[in-house]
């Protein structure tokens, strides 16, 4: 069977629903939930507004757990399916200048290894991927927080180291290919 793409936005109930609906009626089962919508938030925390905190929550863990929800009633029926949430390495160690990026990646976890002992009883498998850097526009599409793109902030020279470090891991960075 082909792949079908249906766009929705994790940040939306009815998008999310609507999506998960048209599914549903189209054919009947969820088999697999590829969880991978993100980005990343560039800023110390002090630098951050609690807007632009909310905005990424909002995206990197509330959306997965709103996907999620969606479809477990048709998951669960069925007794068979994945769930793949794509993580990050950052999920597992604390990294600066991203510090809002590196907590929904924590909570991920979290809820990734907690609902894989509450689902695994309905024959749900949840997989957790935690890949490294990647070559990807990842470093270009990340959103720097206002205060944080300011010269005068305290932060300015490890946002400018970050943003170096984020250059060369790219550089050096696996295609996907291997």
């Amino acid at each position: 069977m082909p792949i079908r793409v249906v766009q929705l936005d994790v940040a939306d109930d009815n998008s999310v629903k609507n999506a998960v609906d048209h599914i549903i009626s189209e054919s009947g089962r969820i088999d697999v939930l590829v969880n991978n919508a993100g980005y990343s938030l560039g800023g110390a925390l002090e630098d951050l507004s609690m807007e632009e905190i909310k905005s990424q929550y909002e995206t990197n863990l509330f959306g997965l757990i709103r996907v999620i929800q969606a479809v477990l009633p048709t998951m669960r029926k069925q007794r068979s399916s994945r769930i793949l949430n794509i993580s990050s390495g950052t999920g597992i160690f604390g990294f600066p200048g991203i510090s809002a990026d590196v907590s929904t990646k924590f909570a991920v976890e979290g809820l990734s290894e907690s609902i894989a002992y509450e689902l695994e009883p309905f024959g749900i498998k949840v997989i957790l991927i935690e890949p490294g850097f990647v070559k990807t526009n990842f470093e270009h599409a990340m959103v720097v927080a206002k205060k944080a793109q300011d010269p005068a902030s305290p932060y300015s020279e490890l946002m400018q180291k970050l943003m170096v470090n984020a250059s060369e891991l790219a550089k050096n960075a696996s295609d996907g290919q291997n």
